[in-house]
């Protein structure tokens, strides 16, 4: 059975000389990187050794990479892990991941398109959907515009654009 790989960063370039990576976080804090500790980066396995928080991102040191020519051949790496190894969700809790490529119907049933993105602008979580023919809407991820999640995605029709 194919386990799909979540991204929980991005490397962002080196910090310093003893081979410490900047990371873009996709995570929540630091702290949810420290609790997984190996990941699959591009093809080979990465292990933290630590982590800090750095200016809306963090620092990292990974036992593989020693020198800072060898932080900055990683830059652009994402590092992932299996699906599988993210904790579970209280009712209603979801992951971006999940929802990203769901069915979206409207309440009466009909086919609008399919979640293509979640974006967070820090109101709030975001749907973006891609109905068919390319054009795009969003959709606040709340339970008045978002009253179900399961295998599809059903929007009350007065957010449809």
């Amino acid at each position: 059975m194919f386990d799909p790989r979540v991204a929980l960063a991005a490397v962002a370039g080196a910090h310093g000389i003893q081979g410490e990576v900047r990371l873009k976080l996709f995570a929540e804090t630091p702290a949810s990187l420290e609790s997984h500790r190996v990941f699959e980066a591009g093809g080979r396995v990465l292990t933290l050794k630590a982590i800090r928080a750095d200016k809306g991102g963090a620092v990292a040191r990974f036992a593989e990479i020693a020198d800072r020519t060898a932080a900055e051949a990683l830059r652009g790496t994402v590092l992932t892990i299996a699906r599988a190894d993210l904790p579970s969700l209280a009712d209603g809790e979801f992951y971006h991941a999940d929802l990203i490529g769901l069915a979206v119907f409207d309440t009466d049933g009909a086919a609008i398109g399919t979640v293509v993105a979640v974006e967070n602008f820090g109101a709030g979580d975001i749907l973006e959907i891609e109905k068919p023919g390319g054009s795009r809407f969003m959709v606040p991820f709340t339970p008045v515009a978002v009253p179900e999640v399961g295998e599809h995605v059903v929007v009350d029709a007065a957010f449809i654009a």
